[in-house]
C-alpha cells in the first residue's frame, strides 16, 4: 500500500493549481500571477494580444503599473495565483451608456423609416417625405433634379436628405453650391432646423488652407455658384480633392446652354456643373423653373445629370426622352396637407392696362426713332467689328426697356449715357492735337461674347447684371468719328431736356395705375390697417423713384424699404427682417435681387411694376410671398 502524502491534505486548491498549466488565453484583467516580475505576485490590470502566439500584459506588482510581452515560450514560467473574472462588473456605466446610444442610434434607421424627420426641428409636409424616402433615398448612386414649384421646401428636402444619409453612415463629405446671396441662408437654415454645421468657402478659408486645398480640410462646406464657375483654378484644386459623397447644387437652372447655329455654347456655370457632377458620389439639383421653353435647352440641362441619355443635339420628333426616373416636379396646386387640404392658398393675378399720355408718348417715339438709327448706323461695321455691333444693339435695347419702366429711368439713363460720351469725346479731341492714339479702354471694358450676354440675361444675379447694362449704356455707341459723336451727343441733349420735363411735370401714366393700386380695398384689412406689399421693379432708377413717390404718398419714410444688388447680405437680411416682423415697415421696393431664395410670407400682396426679361423670374418673384406658411389669398398685379 502507498503511502499517503499529507502535506496536501490541507490545501486541496495548492494541488489543482500545480496540475493546472498556464496558458496565455488564461491571462485575463484581474488574474493574479507569480513569474511575471521576479518574487512578486502580480495583478493583471489589461491585455492586449498580438497575433495568437504573444501577449502584452499590463500588470501592478506593487511598485506602479509595468507592461511586459509574454510568449507561448513563457507559459511554463507562469504560476496562477488567482483567476481572473471573464466579465466584470466595475467599468465606466456613463461611458458603457454612451457607447450603447451610439449603437443604437447607428441602427435606428432599420426600425424608424423617417429617422431624420423625428430627429429634426421642421413640421414635414407629405409632398416632402415622399421626395425623400420615395424618390431620392432609393436611388443609390443618386443622379436627381427636385424642380417643385417655388415656396415648395426644396431646401427642407435636401436637409432631410443630407441627415438622413448621415445617420445610415453614408454621408461624411457634402458640398452644397448656391447663389451667393443663399449661402447664409443655407448655413443658416441647416444648422437651425437639422443640427448640421456647414462652413461657407472664403477667400480666407483658401489661402489658409493647411494642406492648399480646402475642399479637403472641411467636409461639410458651402461654396457660392460664380465663385467656383468663374475660377479655373479654383475647379482645378477641387477636382484634386477627395470625392464628395453628396454635392447640392441650389437654383440650378443657372447651369444652362444652348446651340447657336450648329455650335453648343455652354455657359461657364454649366461647365461647372460638369465638374461637379464627375466628383462626387450623389449629386442632387435644385430649381424651382427648371425649363424656359426650349425642349433643346432643357435636354441640354439634362445631360447634366445623365450625359449618355441627353447626347447629341434635340431634334423634335426623332429625340424623345422621358426624365421622370431622374426627376420630380410638382406644381403649388396639387401639394396637399396630411389631412388632404391644399397646402398652398389661392392666387391670383390681375394685368393693368394703361394709355401713354401725349408728351409721354412723344418722348417714347423719339426714343424709339434715335433707337432705330443709331442701330441702323451699327449695321455699317464689318465682321471684325461685329462685338461692338452687338454692344450697341446691346445697349439701345437696355434704353427702351428703360423708357417703359419709368420717366426716371428713362431721364437717368440718358442723361448718363449723353455724359459719358462728352467725355469720350473730350478725350479724342485732346489725343487728336497731341498726335496720341485714343485709347480703347471703353472698348475692351464692354467685350462680351454672345454667350456671356445670354448667361447675363438668363440667369445673372441681379448686381451683375445691373453692373454690365450700366457700363454697354454709358460707352457702347455707333459712332466712329469725332463729328459723328458730336452729332449723337447733341440728338441726345435734345432728349434728355425732354425726358427731363416731363419727370418734373409729375406726368406719369404708370405710376397713377399704382396709385390706384395702393389704394384698393385688398391693401388694408378689416381693422382699417395697411397690409404689407412687395413691390419688384427692373432697374435701380425706377426703384428710387418709387420708393421716393410711395414715401410721399404714405407720409411715413420708415414705412417703405429697398433691395437692390447695392445692398449688402447682411443689410439685405436686416431689411427682410425688419419687413417680416415691424408692423411700421409696409412697403418692400425690390428688384430680383430678392427674387430667389428670400422668404416674404409676411405679406401676400405684390406688384410687378416692369416684367422682367426671363419669364421664369415671374414666378421666382411670386414665390417669395406663394410659399410654405402663407394663409392668405395672394394677388398680384
Amino acid at each position: 500500500m502507498d503511502t499517503l502524502d499529507t502535506s496536501k491534505l490541507g490545501n486541496p486548491g495548492a494541488a489543482s493549481m500545480e496540475q493546472e498549466m498556464v496558458r496565455l488565453e488564461d491571462i485575463q484583467t484581474g488574474t493574479r500571477l507569480r513569474g511575471l516580475t521576479p518574487g512578486s505576485v502580480a495583478t493583471v490590470k489589461a491585455v492586449n494580444w498580438f497575433g495568437d502566439q504573444a501577449v502584452e500584459v499590463i500588470f501592478d506588482a506593487g511598485h506602479g503599473v509595468q507592461n511586459r510581452l509574454v510568449y507561448r515560450d513563457d507559459e511554463a514560467s507562469l504560476e496562477l495565483v488567482e483567476a481572473g473574472r471573464p466579465w466584470s462588473f466595475d467599468g465606466d456605466g456613463e461611458l458603457l451608456r454612451l457607447v450603447s446610444e451610439a449603437h443604437r442610434i447607428k441602427l435606428a434607421w432599420l426600425f424608424d423609416r423617417y429617422l431624420a424627420v423625428t430627429t429634426s426641428i421642421i413640421e414635414p409636409l407629405p409632398h416632402q417625405i415622399s421626395a425623400v424616402y420615395d424618390e431620392m433615398l432609393p436611388r443609390q448612386p443618386l443622379r436627381y433634379l427636385l424642380a417643385d414649384d417655388p415656396g415648395a421646401g426644396k431646401t427642407i428636402m435636401a436637409g432631410l436628405l443630407i441627415r438622413e444619409l448621415m445617420v445610415r453612415g453614408e454621408l461624411e463629405r457634402c458640398l452644397i453650391v448656391s447663389p451667393g446671396s443663399l449661402t447664409e441662408q443655407w448655413q443658416d437654415e441647416l444648422a437651425e432646423k437639422f443640427g448640421v454645421e456647414f462652413e461657407i468657402l472664403t477667400g480666407d478659408m483658401i489661402r489658409a488652407a493647411r494642406t492648399g486645398n480646402p475642399f479637403d480640410t472641411r467636409n461639410l462646406l458651402i461654396a457660392r455658384l460664380d465663385q467656383m464657375s468663374r475660377n479655373d483654378d479654383l475647379q482645378e484644386v477641387f477636382q484634386q480633392a477627395q470625392e464628395w459623397d453628396l454635392v447640392i447644387v441650389d437654383e440650378a437652372h443657372r447651369m444652362s446652354g444652348h446651340y447657336q447655329g450648329t455650335d453648343l455654347r455652354l455657359t461657364k456655370r454649366y461647365r461647372l456643373g460638369q465638374v461637379l457632377g464627375a466628383h462626387c458620389r450623389n449629386l442632387l439639383m435644385l430649381t424651382a423653373t427648371p425649363h424656359n421653353g426650349k425642349e433643346e435647352d432643357f435636354q441640354i440641362f439634362l445631360a447634366l445629370l445623365d450625359g449618355d441619355r441627353f447626347e447629341g443635339r434635340f431634334r423634335d420628333g426623332i429625340h424623345t426622352a422621358e426624365p421622370s426616373d431622374m426627376m420630380r416636379r410638382m406644381v403649388k396646386e396639387d401639394l396637399r396637407r396630411f389631412d388632404g387640404r391644399p397646402l398652398f392658398p389661392e392666387r391670383k393675378s390681375y394685368t393693368i392696362q394703361y394709355e401713354l399720355s401725349d408728351d409721354e408718348a412723344s418722348l417714347y417715339n423719339e426714343v424709339t426713332e434715335y433707337v432705330r438709327e443709331e442701330m441702323n448706323r451699327a449695321e455699317r461695321f464689318a465682321d471684325i467689328e461685329n462685338q461692338r455691333r452687338l454692344n450697341v444693339g446691346f445697349a439701345l435695347m437696355i434704353l427702351q426697356r428703360r423708357l417703359a419702366s419709368s420717366p426716371e429711368a428713362i431721364w437717368r439713363s440718358i442723361e448718363r449715357r449723353r455724359e459719358r460720351l462728352e467725355k469720350r469725346l473730350r478725350e479724342a479731341r485732346m489725343a487728336m492735337r497731341t498726335s496720341a492714339v485714343p485709347a480703347a479702354k471703353e472698348e475692351q471694358e464692354i467685350r462680351l461674347s454672345d454667350e456671356d450676354l445670354d448667361e447675363l440675361y438668363d440667369e445673372a444675379p441681379q448686381e451683375e447684371r445691373e453692373a454690365v447694362e450700366q457700363t454697354l449704356m454709358d460707352f457702347a455707341t455707333a459712332a466712329r468719328t469725332v463729328e459723328e459723336l458730336d452729332v449723337e451727343i447733341q440728338h441726345l441733349k435734345q432728349l434728355e431736356a425732354r425726358a427731363r420735363a416731363l419727370r418734373l411735370s409729375g406726368v406719369d401714366a404708370k405710376w397713377n395705375e399704382l396709385s390706384c393700386i395702393l389704394n384698393n380695398p385688398l391693401m388694408v384689412d378689416d381693422r382699417g390697417n395697411r397690409r404689407k406689399l412687395v413691390l419688384f421693379t427692373e432697374f435701380r432708377d425706377t426703384l428710387a423713384y418709387l420708393a421716393s413717390q410711395i414715401r410721399i404718398r404714405l407720409g411715413r419714410p420708415e414705412a417703405v424699404v429697398e433691395i437692390h444688388g447695392g445692398v449688402t447680405r447682411e443689410d439685405r437680411r436686416k431689411i427682410v427682417h425688419a419687413f417680416m416682423n415691424d408692423p411700421e415697415v409696409l412697403v418692400l421696393v425690390a428688384n430680383d435681387a430678392a427674387g430667389e431664395g428670400v422668404n416674404l410670407q409676411r405679406a401676400h400682396l405684390m406688384v410687378n411694376y416692369d416684367l422682367p426679361w426671363n419669364p421664369n423670374r415671374l414666378e421666382q418673384r411670386f414665390g417669395r410671398i406663394h410659399r410654405i406658411g402663407q394663409d392668405e389669398v395672394c394677388h398680384l398685379w
